[in-house]
């Protein structure tokens, strides 16, 4: 009976040391800390790209894509097809012209257009914390309107 309760002991013992959690397939978290760390690194390339900006791809799945985005000048017009995108604005100040119609944009790649202007937006003004959803086939641009930077999760729903 000793021999079975000290097994059962250093089973129980034993337990916590060889269970391992497992997470669900394509689980994905990115805390504050990391996306913090992630900006300055971020700020630093962008500090050296002639357009400005520099992105981080996190992760990519079939029906959606995660960015993080630093800008240190105003972005382009842009035109998704068939992506929605969604902007969680992390920190500085940005005015994002949304809608109207865009003029003298180019495909870029399938489904994408970008440059030229966009005539007929409306100016919603974006800030730390704000969530932001961009509907498929909108034309939108972000403009950083004297703000030195500004830094945004950006989701992209796919296949609408």
């Amino acid at each position: 009976m000793k021999r079975l309760w000290m097994l059962y002991l250093l089973g129980f013992v034993l337990l916590p040391v060889t269970a391992q959690e497992t997470l669900p397939k394509d689980f994905e978290q990115w805390t504050a800390a990391a996306l913090k760390g992630m900006r300055q690194e971020l700020s630093t390339e962008a500090g050296k790209s002639a357009n400005h900006l520099a992105l981080r791809r996190l992760a990519d799945f079939p029906n959606d894509l995660f960015l993080l985005a630093h800008r240190e000048a105003d972005g382009q017009p842009e035109w998704h097809e068939t992506q929605v995108d969604v902007f969680v604005v992390q920190s500085g100040s940005a005015t994002l012209l949304v809608g109207g119609t865009m003029v003298g944009a180019e495909t870029t790649e399938p489904h994408e257009k970008r440059n030229g202007t966009i005539q007929g937006g409306v100016r919603r003004k974006m800030s730390a914390g704000d969530i932001i959803r961009i509907p498929a086939k909108t034309p939108h641009q972000v403009l950083l309107d004297g703000s030195p930077e500004f830094t945004y999760f950006v989701v992209k729903v796919k296949g609408y």
